[in-house]
């Protein structure tokens, strides 16, 4: 579609007769599906699906969360009229990908949230499409992971993130976004030998085999080396890649709800994420985007840049097999 025929279109979020193609609508009105996808539950034909999680009831500091996915939703409207730079290929224009609206739940049920959350990601891989979820506290990977490993068994895990959230807690129903990986590793959910975790810069001696890049190692290996040492790790297995928003240093991301100093810069998640290409991604999300701490829209903004990337490593591996 050219650039003249955005003035026949209406709203492409609902309007939109292929769920393939870019979009050239006016960024600043519309409803804020992301990258102006259409809005559907019926995902029969969809290859992949992006679903909001607006759920910040585990944090240990600073809530707002739950409005993450809202404003991550707006600000990729402007990343809709090209195909990603870099990438050579456009996954808009050649994968069916549609926006799922967000996980319904009870607020006040909390116990209840992660069953629900299991059973929507199970949900829609049962229609054939695979997973971008926009967060919402980072705690909603253990469900969403408990989903694919119903099909895949333990899962290697990449994980961007200024902390290891694999603090010790043995008491399963507790809801907490600084101990979901140590019981996703103990539970089965995720294979701790074949995972990693990059940008670390907090400190907790048990790993539980997980290899850790931290960002300093970051900083002074380059992301090229950082890609490869976690290509190495994971192999060819059929993998899942989160991202807490607080990877990146608070410069560059300070609407997150514990920022910690000393991470990386979008530029070197930038290029770590596109030489990561040719891993069997699965399935990924973008976590702890916190907009009332950035007025500016800037941490928003990176969201929608991670999950776009998340969006061609997962296209990679499908059209090149």
């Amino acid at each position: 579609m050219a650039l003249e025929d955005a003035k026949t279109q209406v709203d492409m979020a609902f309007t939109r007769p292929d769920p393939r193609g870019l979009a050239f609508e006016n960024a600043f009105g519309g409803a804020t599906s992301f990258l102006r996808r259409r809005y559907t539950k019926d995902l029969a034909g969809i290859d992949l699906a992006i679903t909001g999680v607006p759920f910040d009831q585990a944090v240990t500091h600073r809530a707002g969360t739950r409005f993450g996915p809202r404003a991550v939703r707006e600000a990729s409207t402007l990343m809709a009229f090209d195909a990603p730079f870099g990438w050579g290929y456009d996954p808009l224009t050649e994968f069916a990908i549609a926006d799922a609206g967000d996980l319904a739940f009870d607020y006040a049920k909390v116990a209840d949230f992660p069953d629900t959350l299991t059973a929507h990601i199970r949900g829609i891989l049962a229609q054939g499409a695979g997973t971008i979820t926009l967060g919402g506290d980072h705690y909603i990977t253990y469900p969403i992971l408990k989903a694919y490993a119903e099909t895949h068994g333990p899962i290697p895990l990449i994980h961007f993130d200024a902390h290891s959230d694999t603090w010790a807690d043995d008491d399963l129903t507790r809801i907490d976004h600084g101990t979901m990986f140590y019981k996703a590793v103990k539970t089965g959910v995720v294979d701790a030998a074949r995972s990693v975790q990059v940008g670390i810069r907090t400190d907790n001696p048990d790993t539980l085999g997980i290899a850790q890049i931290p960002a300093r190692e970051v900083h002074e290996q380059g992301a090229a080396r950082v890609a490869e040492r976690i290509k190495a790790i994971v192999g060819d297995r059929p993998c899942y890649l989160t991202f807490d928003i607080d990877a990146l240093d608070p410069a560059f991301a300070p609407g997150t709800g514990t920022p910690v100093w000393g991470g990386l810069a979008s530029w070197q998640v930038a290029a770590i994420l596109r030489d990561l290409a040719g891993i069997n991604l699965l399935g990924g999300d973008v976590v702890e985007v916190s907009p009332p701490f950035d007025p500016s829209g800037a941490t928003a903004i990176a969201g929608a840049h991670v999950a776009l990337e998340l969006i061609c490593l997962w296209g990679w591996t499908r059209r090149k097999g």
